[in-house]
């Protein structure tokens, strides 16, 4: 902590600015500690706490001003990118969704709390085109929140936090390897925990390719689309005669679920994650010929087959709360 402390007084509101930026940009690199530092140097003297509170604030809604505008223009594919890129489960996103669609923009207020949701919060703010001047005023009242939250404790203990840098300081490099050995357990941990959650959702899945051939040779296939409401507000179209229902809409239909005829299920999660847990619930319930669509949604827009407008689009009431 006391080298911290001086780490930040040498570089001073530039180094906030850029530590926040690049740790809300996705990079694992915690700004708790920073930020506490940052409120105990301001109760010393040795900053001014107004100043550093407005550069940490300046760095996260700059970053995520850069996701905002990344996610109005390339849509969905954002999000899967943050996905391969977080140590958070696919899952998220759908959280988020879910975040959206009961709080719309007033979830900005607390979103830099939930690790996980954070990281897509702004982008969902673009793929749904959350106005502007909405997105920012809810985005830099949640900043300031959070960066006060963390500043402000450092502030009123920072007598306390002088003496915890002080016994630091006496065990320097072991308390330095402790420190960086936790942080590497912690990433390792988080990769372990994705890639045994991906694990659990492996299943056979149809292509779009095999789905097109079985819609032109006329084939009976039950195709349901698994997107949140929140998607067809940036996507409004979809497979043609495919049926819109939610995910726990379907989980509580299953038992007049036709048992000869294949179903195909899709969304537009990063590896068909809502796609997939609910073929795989189904299986277990009976319902053997089910498949999640490769791909999604994405996979078979991206081919340029045939889209359609929902009959029960929800995209304008979606829209009317964001």
């Amino acid at each position: 902590m006391n080298e911290l402390l001086h780490f930040v007084v040498r570089h001073g509101y530039s180094l906030v600015f850029a530590w926040v930026f690049i740790e809300q940009a996705g990079l694992p690199i915690p700004s708790a500690p920073l930020l506490l530092a940052m409120g105990a140097l301001a109760g010393t003297h040795e900053m001014n706490l107004a100043v550093a509170i407005s550069a940490a604030v300046l760095g996260a809604v700059t970053s995520d001003s850069m996701w905002y505008e990344l996610g109005r223009l390339k849509g969905v594919r954002v999000l899967q990118l943050l996905c391969k890129i977080s140590l958070e489960p696919d899952s998220c996103v759908r959280r988020t969704q879910v975040s959206f669609g009961k709080n719309g923009p007033r979830i900005f207020l607390v979103v830099k709390f939930i690790p996980g949701l954070n990281a897509m919060a702004s982008p969902l703010a673009g793929i749904i085109r959350m106005g502007w001047r909405k997105f920012l005023l809810f985005d830099v009242l949640g900043a300031l929140l959070w960066v006060s939250t963390f500043a402000l404790t450092g502030y009123v203990f920072s007598g306390e936090l002088e003496r915890v840098a002080a016994r630091a300081a006496t065990l320097g490099k072991s308390l330095l390897a402790v420190l960086l050995a936790a942080f590497a357990g912690y990433i390792l941990w988080k990769f372990y925990k994705r890639q045994r959650f991906l694990q659990k959702l492996k299943i056979a899945r149809i292509t779009p390719e095999e789905l097109k051939e079985k819609m032109d040779a006329g084939e009976d296939v039950i195709i349901v689309d698994l997107r949140h409401a929140l998607d067809f507000v940036a996507q409004p179209e979809s497979i043609p005669g495919a049926l819109h229902m939610d995910a726990a809409e379907l989980e509580e239909a299953y038992q007049v679920i036709p048992r000869d005829r294949e179903i195909v299920l899709f969304c537009a999660c990063p590896n068909e994650v809502t796609a997939a847990r609910l073929a795989l619930l189904l299986r277990s319930k009976g319902i053997t010929r089910i498949r999640p669509l490769a791909e999604g949604y994405e996979g078979w827009r991206s081919r340029g087959f045939p889209m359609s407008l929902l009959k029960d689009n929800p995209s304008s009431e979606q829209a009317a709360k964001v």
